[in-house]
């Protein structure tokens, strides 16, 4: 408990000290943490709690009183509403600080950790236009800027709204004109894609009723060849709409290399498709990394930031130490490249992934690149490591086991086959601090010990951190 008399709606005064894992200013009245939307370190604020708890509080800036010595201009005019970016308005090498900082505290808060070596994140060469792949979303709900609603005008209603999702809203979307984190071409066609769906008859898919046509638009510009795929994700497919949009699509963008209609039928309001239509050009992709080439498909998982997953495979295997005959299970592979990155350095790794046409893409790419010690295995890891002694005596005993899991991390039963396979040293890649610090501390609850961790900057201007962390097995 706290004896800080604080009240929802109660205004405040604020110094802003440090930023929250998430990009949440901290403050703190006495020792009640205070935490602060859109507020900065260094800034002294006016503000209003929208929230209480016993240990801490959550509040939104009404006005800035002095402003951070770190505080610059942000590019992009959808700054203060679109959740694509959170952290535009701070210096980079703050940035930089802060996510080192919340690696840190996390380690050490969720999972009691310390005593091992962490290195200062690594930052991004490319702090715009970095990423390979963006998605859009189509919304019934366009979200409104405060000085629209403030302005007293009626706003027309509209009905087919791309872009991104407003911040901290998963149903209301800024129709985005412009988007500094993504080649500009990406803009263009949500443009043109968002003004194709509003001529047609076809309404938007909401989640609210499950009803509707129109779901997601993925665009993936590769930033190592001049490949472009566009994908427009809707609820099933319509053979007229789809020879329009075609039509239209690459009579504007004649770079466009492939043109796919993904369709959906999952009430989840996630971009994946179940099915594929190839409207034009290729299926896939490619995009190269380090000297290798890969082969990308519409659902295939490739990390977003091209320059920065060449550095962060590059600690990877340094944190591999590998002599040159281990046998490596690298686990969520996706589309093999972790696995091509390490294959020159060992004797063989073998890939899980439960994705169909990613293990199709890994087991293309290592023809792309002549690569012959790679081996690919299509299966659900909790389902598929769970007969740990079966896949011993099929594959081998691992020397290294390399994880890279979705955000959401690993599945606790997953956890407890890595550490039945008795690797030397496990490599554990990960773009959630939270979920790592929890797998961590399971691992090193056995004899496993946490050595080395390095965060890498994989997001200029959003909350995101990647991390790559070595744990090596006591005795082996």
């Amino acid at each position: 408990m706290h004896d800080t008399k604080i009240k929802k709606h109660q205004k405040v005064e604020l110094t802003i000290v440090s930023l929250a894992f998430g990009g949440q200013g901290v403050a703190r009245i006495n020792d009640y943490v205070v935490f602060v939307r859109d507020a900065l370190p260094g800034q002294r604020v006016q503000a209003l709690i929208t929230r209480t708890k016993k240990s801490y509080a959550e509040a939104r800036v009404i006005q800035v009183l002095s402003e951070s010595p770190f505080a610059v201009q942000p590019r992009c005019s959808h700054f203060k509403n679109c959740g694509g970016c959170l952290l535009q308005h701070l210096r980079y090498d703050e940035q930089i600080k802060a996510k080192s900082a919340q690696v840190a505290d996390i380690l050490r808060r969720i999972g009691g950790l310390d005593k091992f070596e962490l290195f200062p994140t690594r930052p991004a060469e490319n702090i715009f236009y970095y990423r390979n792949k963006m998605e859009f979303s189509f919304s019934r709900h366009r979200w409104l800027t405060q000085e629209e609603i403030d302005s007293g005008r009626k706003i027309e209603p509209q009905t087919h709204v791309l872009g991104l999702h407003a911040r901290g809203f998963y149903d209301k979307v800024v129709d985005i004109k412009e988007c500094h984190l993504v080649n500009p071409v990406a803009a263009e066609i949500c443009a043109a894609v968002r003004t194709f769906a509003q001529q047609s008859n076809e309404p938007v898919y909401s989640t609210s009723d499950h009803a509707g046509f129109w779901r997601f638009l993925v665009v993936r510009p590769s930033i190592g060849t001049s490949d472009l795929m566009v994908n427009i994700v809707t609820s099933r497919f319509d053979p007229h709409i789809a020879e329009q949009l075609k039509t239209k699509l690459m009579s504007e963008f004649p770079a466009l290399t492939s043109l796919i209609n993904g369709i959906s039928t999952s009430k989840a309001n996630v971009a994946f498709s179940e099915h594929e239509y190839l409207l034009a050009g290729k299926p896939t992709i490619t995009e190269k990394l380090g000297p290798y080439s890969f082969v990308i498909s519409a659902n295939s998982f490739f990390q977003t930031n091209t320059h920065q997953a060449n550095r962060l495979y590059d600690i990877a295997l340094e944190c591999a130490e590998f002599h040159g005959n281990e046998l490596v299970y690298d686990l969520y592979c996706g589309a093999g490249t972790i696995s091509i990155f390490m294959s020159p350095h060992v004797k063989r790794v073998i890939g899980f992934e439960s994705v169909e046409a990613a293990v199709s893409n890994a087991r293309e790419n290592c023809q792309l690149n002549s690569i012959t010690n790679c081996h690919f295995v299509l299966g659900d890891l909790k389902d598929v490591l769970n007969r740990t002694s079966a896949v011993v005596s099929e594959y081998g005993q691992p020397d290294v086991v390399v994880v890279d899991p979705p955000r959401g991390g690993m599945h606790p039963r997953t956890v407890k086959d890595v550490l039945a396979l008795k690797p030397k040293r496990i490599v554990h890649v990960s773009c959630n601090p939270a979920t790592l610090a929890r797998e961590l501390a399971a691992f090193c609850e056995t004899d496993y010990r946490l050595t080395k961790v390095q965060p890498v900057d994989m997001f200029p201007h959003t909350a995101h951190i990647e991390v790559v962390a070595q744990l090596v097995r006591q005795n082996s």
